[in-house]
């Protein structure tokens, strides 16, 4: 069955190649299509184009449908051709003639939209969080080692002392201003295409407000041009902010396969979470932080793949666009996995608590003999050219106490502050206020 079928066979191998893997990516639209039909037919009524008993039967049928697609059962068969289609079809299978009724007054372009942002609502939601348990994992390690030293680099040369707490405190600040990047996707994802058609609206009197309202959408794409146009803006939103979230990640995981290493030796994991080799019987592979890096480094690019599909389109629907799903969709179920296994990785590292008592490091604290003196009285430059000259002749001696006050320093790493700026972020996504208004819908 296809919505736009007029009895004359599409060839197999033609079928096929437009589907693509709609088939299968709908299954993650399946639930997000029910909604939009349940507020749907719920407008229809409104507006008089559907009578109270069939929006109670139809209703019935489509919050059975709703709980199938959750638990996964509700699958597209052979020679339908997306879950748009599967959807009418059941409905016309039990109810007859009032099942064909469910489409007036929208289109399947209308309907891919409302599915997608739906979905991508749901999946920003999930994506932040993993990334909020990620930066609480973080911020208890740097409470945990925010006295333990760690050198710190600049050009891969031994510079200051910084502390694992300053590291792992890095990351998560990080993740704040990522996650600000999803607050923009969010914003541009909800609102409702609803009642845009196909890009054109429609000459039945559609209530998009009331659609608007019932599927917890802040606002609606008002133009119905524009609606259409949101297609792939959106997709490209979301796929933006994932890509800062895995450059995040993926400079993260090179710091952890970096330090790692024998000749580094800052932290390690047991034995079970890494990997041998079949030469060499004293290897400890972080394959685990090599995986990550290489996906992320992958999601990096999804803006730009997503860029090229519609980068050449004018205005209004081309079938081009279907294939944002099988870029994006992809990405997101990558983006979850990597957050999900770095969380678990982080949560059984093992640090060198004594790391910086290694004579290598000496040199580290040059700028603190320097700074001491000037707190002497002694002029910054003379200061930084008796420390030189002390270690030119061999005389410098290193003084391992560090005495950092000042607010985001090591004694000072100002984690109560990030997590504030956490909170508040967090706090601005309407996450509750959309679950309320879904569950309305369906019960």
């Amino acid at each position: 069955m296809k919505l736009w079928e007029k009895g004359k066979p599409v060839e197999q191998r033609i079928e096929a190649f437009t589907v693509g893997e709609d088939r299968n990516l709908d299954k993650h639209l399946a639930p997000f299509d029910v909604l939009g039909s349940l507020a749907h037919i719920q407008m229809l009524t409104s507006i008089g184009l559907l009578e109270q008993e069939e929006l109670s039967q139809l209703s019935e049928k489509l919050k059975q449908l709703y709980q199938e697609a959750l638990a996964g059962q509700l699958l597209i068969e052979e020679g339908v051709e997306d879950i748009h289609s599967q959807v009418e079809l059941l409905l016309t299978s039990s109810l007859g003639d009032m099942g064909k009724k469910i489409h007036s007054g929208r289109s399947r372009n209308d309907q891919v939209l409302v599915d997608a942002k739906m979905y991508l609502r749901s999946e920003i939601e999930n994506i932040v969080g993993l990334a909020s348990t990620l930066f609480n994992t973080l911020i208890d390690l740097s409470e945990k080692y925010r006295h333990i030293l760690m050198p710190g680099y600049t050009h891969m040369q031994v510079a200051m002392p910084s502390s694992f707490g300053l590291w792992f405190g890095a990351y998560a600040e990080s993740l704040v201003d990522d996650l600000r990047f999803f607050k923009t996707a969010f914003e541009i994802v909800n609102q409702n295409p609803l009642g845009s058609a196909a890009g054109y609206g429609s000459s039945f009197p559609l209530d998009r407000q009331l659609t608007t309202n019932l599927l917890g959408f802040e606002s609606m794409n008002v133009n119905s041009v524009y609606a259409q146009m949101t297609r792939g803006k959106s997709e490209k939103s979301v796929a933006t902010a994932i890509s800062y979230l895995a450059a995040t990640i993926g400079k993260m995981s090179m710091d952890i396969c970096l330090y790692m290493g024998q000749n580094y030796g800052f932290f390690t994991f047991p034995d079970s979470l890494t990997t041998g080799s079949s030469i060499m019987p004293h290897k400890k592979n972080p394959d685990v932080f090599e995986l990550i890096r290489a996906r992320c480094n992958a999601l990096q690019s999804l803006p730009i793949e997503l860029s090229y599909i519609q980068s050449n389109l004018p205005t209004g629907y081309h079938r081009d666009l279907q294939l944002l799903k099988e870029t994006l969709l992809p990405g997101i179920f990558h983006m979850k996995e990597v957050l999900d296994i770095t969380n678990y990785m982080l949560q059984h590292m093992e640090v060198n608590n004594n790391l910086i008592q290694e004579p290598r490091y000496d040199y580290l604290f040059t700028v603190e003999k320097v700074n001491a003196l000037v707190l002497e009285g002694v002029p910054f430059r003379d200061a930084y050219k008796q420390v030189g000259l002390a270690i030119e002749e061999g005389s410098y001696m290193p003084d391992r106490t560090v005495k950092h006050n000042h607010i985001g320093s090591i004694g000072n790493p100002g984690n109560e502050m990030i997590k504030e700026k956490m909170q508040n972020l967090l706090e601005q996504f309407p996450f509750d206020e959309i679950k309320q208004k879904l569950s309305a819908l369906i019960n």
